[in-house]
């Protein structure tokens, strides 16, 4: 799911509390310089005060950092000392901790509009990166600087940044401007239809365009026109003859110095992209194999290699590709088409990004002068996002869209532009709503709305008063909410959903996975014997009852550790192990800090958690237990106290309706829905049904938090799929199939599905379990993930957090790959512990001790040492960071909750 903006969160031990500390004098300041110690400053400025600096000449950790310069800090408490939801300074109200307890009463994981963001510098970076990573996991180098600002942003980082640069902190000038808001332009709708009309009215036999005073077809033209006729009419007739005029001169349009020579690769992309979007075949068009010609020739060298190849610019641009669009048109059309485009053909996208996120529209060599753009830079995000793994780049992306976005909704065409440019706000709406921005993408749509003239067309700029042709077929797609991305004539029927692309051309062989539960899918996948083993290792759940929040504390991660009874559930292959857990949990049983189920689900209290309530619930009803009566708790009367009559906006608890109290995220709601339909619970579940139904987007997927904000989420979609399918009927059906072809849309070429920290183990994990609710359709894209799953399965038999981040074992990761492995839905989860007997009863003061190796990366917690893993939800800061793949994690997140990029706070807190 969406991760957890963890970094604000800094996870300490949960047996060590920070209050104010002393406060550091500006001498230590004059110890640490641009290549000795490293530099932390926090902002103040919220609350009435200014811009305070610390410095530890002698760095170890982000967490370190923060108190060595002399600030305090405290926790909540529900989460313990570990999140922290205040800090103070000595030379500021006498040390006074901020936010002070009138404004919160820090008793709950703070929402993510109102918290401690963390952003980070390395030396010689003279702009901040938004943190994804506990402070404790970030290991500071001479030259470092950090900053912490009040207030709240989304996971990638894209508002609610420092106003002062880290060269100003280096120099003690904290100046700045605040950065711009959210636009306020009147909503409108621009009328797609008659925006077509005066489209195909430019055709000339109703097939093609030719350029003005001539008979030359203009293809470029014509295909910009089939685009908006796909997106608006799908499948027609009119549609039907200018791809067909197209596919007789693909020739003409695509090898424009012979066939026998290298593509002009904008106009094969271009042709392979609207054969894609229609469902023809993109290695056939008119004889022509435009995915092939495309991957074969892409450039080895520039012209500074000595032997200049005609059309190349540098190594990875496709030939005669010549600007950017070309490029980024070329690896979409790849992607598209399930090839994987070669890794040098992306970097290449990576390369035309200039310092403050926007992408210039000329192909340039890296180094060269960069100038960006919304269009070019909109086009690039959706494609770079498509490919996965380049998250920071397409963070960048949106964060310049953000600043580039007036007050009205409009981009500008160019830098310097005064004027709202129509194809730059069309461009830059079409990348806001595929990011999942749909506020601002709405906002840019308005002033389109604005833009449009009398017979249905679009000028090129503001206050226009004669159309042309290419901005109104961009702005069709903006409006009709798609792109070269996703469009597509494939439509959604009351039947099912379109069957989504294959990652692979071939005709299907895979077999469905079976739901069968203790049965492991047939085909290649991670090994789960392997998997579990390393679940119940003695060294990771501790006297075989639960796992710890963290390895140097005595605090449980309830959360976690159903995370892993699932995972045992699901595969049947070690019910004595399953029986352990679930007989301490049932019976009441305390960790070290004397805290036992009933802290993490707060039955009985003012902050009963509706997603934690649920979470312990359904592992009752998946082991035959009574869930009305399950560690003395009745789960499922809670679950209907704690349904919301109506919204507490602003203030926390209920966000509307149905809500269940305190499930902000969709994850929690999805949870409750589930636990209340399993007993059986139906009327008192309909109005959470109802609302979580309400939270799908048009393009069948789900937000992370609740309220929206926008985003879209695998984790979030899967899982509230797998509530939706339970709750049944046509309505939900067909949630559930938009749902479903939303993830398989998802997928990455390798198999696995984007997280918050890149291609995530926990999202791929989760798909499985939601594409398996339609396994026949599915069988390919299933498949493939669980062959992604086994390649980052190590030989300790945990997973890895993601493919292309830190290696290392991660208990989280681990708990999803596992049960995400076997298909089976949390709602159908069924093993019987008949035939098992009670655990023996661990003596603590007996047997082996826990032995934690500082630095250990072979461990259970995660590469960095971590309590649950790196990512792990809440995991403190020491953990592999990662925190942000919480979100991803958050399937059954822990209970202790950490706020993702928005209020995943307490909205994970049920995962």
């Amino acid at each position: 799911m969406t991760a957890l903006v963890t970094a604000f969160l800094l996870l300490v031990g949960a047996c060590v509390t920070f209050l104010t500390t002393t406060s550091a004098s500006a001498e230590p300041i004059g110890e640490c310089t641009a290549t000795k110690g490293a530099v932390v400053a926090v902002d103040f400025g919220p609350f009435g005060g200014g811009v305070v600096r610390g410095c530890d000449p002698t760095p170890a950790t982000g967490y370190e950092l923060l108190h060595d310069g002399g600030f305090g800090t405290t926790g909540t408490g529900h989460d313990g000392p570990g999140f922290i939801c205040r800090i103070g300074h000595g030379s500021f109200d006498g040390g006074t901790q901020y936010p002070t307890p009138d404004r919160d009463d820090c008793v709950l994981t703070p929402p993510a509009t109102a918290y401690w963001s963390y952003w980070v510098a390395s030396p010689g970076d003279d702009d901040w990166s938004y943190s994804q990573y506990g402070a404790m996991s970030r290991n500071l180098k001479d030259g470092d600087v950090d900053a912490w600002v009040y207030g709240g942003t989304d996971i990638g980082g894209s508002t609610g940044r420092p106003d002062f640069s880290p060269d100003d902190v280096r120099a003690g000038d904290t100046g700045g401007t605040p950065d711009p808001g959210t636009p306020t332009g009147a909503p409108g709708e621009v009328d797609v239809n008659a925006a077509a009309s005066w489209l195909k009215g430019r055709l000339t036999d109703g097939e093609r365009v030719v350029d003005d005073g001539s008979d030359v077809p203009n293809y470029l033209l014509t295909t910009e026109i089939a685009y908006a006729l796909a997106a608006t009419e799908g499948k027609s007739a009119d549609l039907g003859k200018v791809t067909a005029f197209l596919a007789a001169h693909a020739g003409d349009y695509a090898y424009p110095n012979g066939t026998g020579e290298a593509p002009d690769a904008t106009a094969a992309a271009r042709l392979a992209l609207l054969a894609e979007s229609t469902e023809a075949d993109p290695r056939a068009v008119g004889g022509h194999d435009l995915v092939g010609a495309l991957a074969a020739h892409v450039c080895a060298a520039g012209p500074d290699s000595g032997e200049p190849t005609p059309g190349c610019t540098a190594k990875g641009d496709f030939r005669n590709a010549g600007y950017t669009e070309g490029q980024a048109l070329s690896v979409l059309a790849l992607l598209r088409a399930g090839t994987a485009p070669a890794a040098e053909t992306v970097d290449r996208l990576t390369q035309t990004q200039c310092r403050d996120g926007g992408v210039t529209s000329v192909l340039i060599r890296p180094g060269e002068n960069c100038d960006g753009d919304p269009a070019t830079t909109g086009l690039v995000a959706l494609v770079l996002d498509a490919a996965g793994g380049h998250d920071e780049a397409v963070a960048k992306a949106r964060t310049y869209l953000v600043g580039a976005q007036r007050a009205d909704g409009a981009f500008p065409g160019y830098t310097g532009a005064t004027v709202g440019s129509v194809y730059a706000t069309a461009y830059a709406a079409q990348a806001l709503h595929g990011l999942g921005d749909t506020e601002r993408a709405d906002a840019a749509l308005g002033w389109l709305s604005r833009q449009q003239l009398d017979g249905g067309g679009f000028g090129f700029e503001e206050d226009a008063t004669d159309p042309a042709l290419y901005p109104t077929s961009v702005a069709v797609l903006a409006s009709a909410r798609t792109s070269l991305a996703t469009l597509t004539t494939k439509k959604t029927d009351p039947t099912g959903p379109p069957t989504s692309p294959s990652p692979s051309s071939e005709p299907s062989t895979s077999q469905p996975p079976t739901t069968e539960p203790g049965t492991p899918p047939p085909g290649v996948g991670p090994d789960l014997k392997k998997g579990v083993a390393y679940l119940t290792g003695a060294a990771r759940l501790k006297q075989g009852q639960y796992h710890l929040f963290d390895p140097k504390s005595p605090e449980a991660d309830f959360g976690l550790t159903i995370d892993t009874a699932y995972a045992l559930a699901a595969t049947g292959l070690d019910n004595d192990k399953l029986r352990g857990i679930v007989d301490f949990i049932d019976g009441g049983g305390e960790d070290g800090a004397g805290k036992s189920i009933r802290d993490y689900t707060g039955v009985g209290t003012n902050y009963a958690q509706g997603g934690a309530i649920g979470k312990t619930a359904l592992l009752a009803q998946a082991v035959g237990r009574d869930a009305r009566d399950f560690a003395g708790l009745d789960l499922i009367d809670a679950l209907e106290k704690g349904v919301c009559a109506k919204s507490s906006l602003p203030k926390r608890g209920c966000a509307a309706k149905g809500n269940y109290l305190y499930a902000e995220s969709v994850f929690k709601q999805s949870l409750g829905v589930m636990a209340q339909l399993r007993a059986g619970e139906d009327e008192a579940a309909e109005q959470p049904v109802a609302y979580l139904a309400s939270l799908q987007h048009e393009n069948g997927a789900w937000p992370s938090l609740i309220p929206s904000t926008g985003d879209s989420d695998v984790d979030s979609t899967a899982i509230a799929a797998m509530a939706l399918d339970m709750a049944g009927g046509a309505e939900a059906e067909r949630a559930v199939d938009r749902a479903l072809a939303w993830l398989a849309s998802r997928q990455l070429p390798g198999g696995g599905f984007p997280g918050t920290v890149g291609i995530s183990v926990n999202s791929t994990g989760l798909a499985v379990q939601g594409l398996s609710l339609d396994a026949s359709r599915y069988a390919d894209e299933i498949t493939g993930a669980r062959k992604f799953l086994a390649a980052q399965q190590n030989s300790d038999g945990g997973f890895n957090t993601s493919a292309d981040g830190q290696r290392g074992s991660d208990l989280r990761a681990s708990a999803q790959a596992v049960s995400g492995a076997t298909g089976i839905s949390f709602g159908e989860l069924e093993r019987s512990l008949a035939g098992t007997s009670p655990q023996p009863t661990p003596d603590p003061s007996d047997g082996v001790p826990d032995i934690v190796t500082p630095g250990d990366t072979s461990g259970g917690y995660g590469a960095s040492g971590g309590g649950g893993g790196g990512g792990a939800l809440a995991s403190t800061g020491v953990q592999a960071g990662l925190l942000a793949a919480i979100a991803a994690l958050m399937v059954l997140a822990g209970w202790r909750v950490a706020v993702t990029a928005r209020r995943k706070a307490t909205a994970e807190d049920g995962r």
